[in-house]
């Protein structure tokens, strides 16, 4: 699948606009830690993309979330790589590969920068440094459901809490526009 596919997929599929900015981040994020990590730019990106597909139809019901997405992309011919990455979001499945467990420590963190940006005077990525985010991650209270556990999984891509979050900051300013901020 190509990323227009999964443009398409997800424009006829999701209908709550946040998520799909959501998704956007997640994306973004992951193109960037693939540049970093020497991986596979467009898959990286395409898991990032499409890995809450099914979010609107499964929030109901967690144990089956991603799983719906998973026969969704297995039924378009997804790389099978993507489709675990997927799976391994969710908590579902333990998550093995490089890409699994970057999707794991992205997918919360897109949350903790867009909260800390919303917090910020002036509500726009453009003015949010990592200091700033990373003062927010120690705050528990602070975006509660960004789950810092997820994101501190960031050590088992190599990347040290600091590097990790300079770069999906990084990235999610480069789409300001899009996200809103």
């Amino acid at each position: 699948m190509d990323r227009e596919t999964a443009w398409n997929l997800i424009n006829s599929s999701v209908k709550n606009q946040n998520l799909i900015k959501h998704m956007l981040a997640t994306e973004a994020c992951l193109r960037a830690l693939a540049r970093r990590l020497g991986q596979d730019e467009e898959k990286w990106g395409l898991a990032g993309l499409v890995h809450d597909l099914d979010y609107e139809q499964t929030k109901d019901d967690p144990a089956s979330h991603a799983m719906v997405a998973a026969q969704i992309l297995a039924g378009h011919n997804v790389d099978p790589e993507v489709v675990q990455a997927v799976k391994a979001h969710s908590g579902n499945v333990e998550p093995v590969s490089l890409l699994d467990k970057a999707i794991v420590a992205t997918d919360p963190v897109t949350g903790l920068i867009v909260a800390a940006a919303l917090m910020h005077p002036t509500k726009k990525l453009a003015n949010v440094d990592t200091d700033f985010v990373l003062r927010r991650f120690k705050d528990r209270r602070f975006a509660a459901g960004a789950n810092r556990e997820q994101i501190q999984r960031c050590s088992e891509l190599g990347l040290s809490l600091e590097e990790f979050v300079t770069i999906c900051l990084g990235a999610m300013q480069c789409i300001a526009g899009q996200l809103g901020l």
